[in-house]
């Protein structure tokens, strides 16, 4: 099987705390994986050190065949893995097109130019045509202090996006969207990233999204992989039932 994502023998402590115990996985081109296990269990600790924000005390994590175990978040990007936040990383009094053209800026080399109207144009095109994706260009040119938290969601995934990764890791893509929203947001996601086939791994809470939309689950539980495999027989794993959903299918 191809990978896109290898890690081998992945170890975090902070302290007497275990965060990653000898974490071993392979995510292949195009799965969609969802990360599910309680507050603690790991999830995030595997997120931040596949992006580069945390530095894992031992073990490799390779991308494509290059070890980025040690590179910076910005180094890590550049190579193909994008991320989106729990809480929005968003310019609060920007605009939502603002915002996408900040980022648009940011993954350019050379020296930006702030007075080039052509440049300005072609940034503002391309978070457009992003924003189209979710089903917000309507909403462009409204600051990002206005809008709805499951809204603000969908343009911090938008901003992942603008590097076209070849993996994208979401941080509970759905919390904060109503119950109603939930599969909507959801949706409209999947849609926003199949242009360009990217991977997905998304850590997420809710057991229908994780139903409805994984392709593969993996169980973390004190900073192990509890269970990996397809969603119905992870969810209906005993140790998985006990130490993660309590029951809930």
């Amino acid at each position: 099987m191809s990978t896109v994502l290898s890690v081998r023998g992945l170890d975090k402590r902070f302290g007497a705390v275990v965060a990653a115990d000898a974490l071993s996985i392979d995510i292949a081109p195009g799965q969609k994986v969802s990360l599910i296990g309680a507050n603690g269990a790991g999830k995030t600790t595997f997120v931040n050190m596949v992006t580069g924000y945390l530095k894992p005390d031992s073990g490799s994590i390779m991308l494509d065949g290059i070890d980025i175990g040690r590179r910076s978040p910005r180094n890590v990007a550049r190579l193909g893995i994008s991320r989106s936040f729990q809480i929005p990383q968003l310019f609060i009094e920007l605009t939502a097109a603002e915002n996408l053209a900040v980022a648009i800026s940011g993954m350019q080399a050379r020296t930006l130019s702030l007075v080039s109207p052509a440049e300005a144009r072609g940034r503002r095109d391309k978070a457009i045509e992003l924003l189209q994706r979710f089903g917000l260009a309507n909403l462009a040119d409204r600051p990002i202090s206005e809008l709805a938290g499951g809204v603000r969601k969908l343009i911090d995934i938008a901003m992942a996006l603008v590097r076209r990764p070849k993996l994208l890791l979401l941080d509970e893509p759905t919390s904060g969207v109503s119950a109603e929203e939930k599969f909507a947001t959801m949706d409209r996601v999947i849609h926003a990233v199949a242009p360009d086939a990217a991977t997905i791994v998304f850590v997420e809470h809710d057991m229908e999204i994780v139903s409805r939309y994984a392709d593969r689950v993996v169980a973390f539980y004190s900073g192990r992989i509890l269970a990996d495999g397809d969603p119905q027989d992870v969810l209906k794993d005993p140790e998985v039932r006990r130490y993660v959903t309590g029951g809930v299918q």
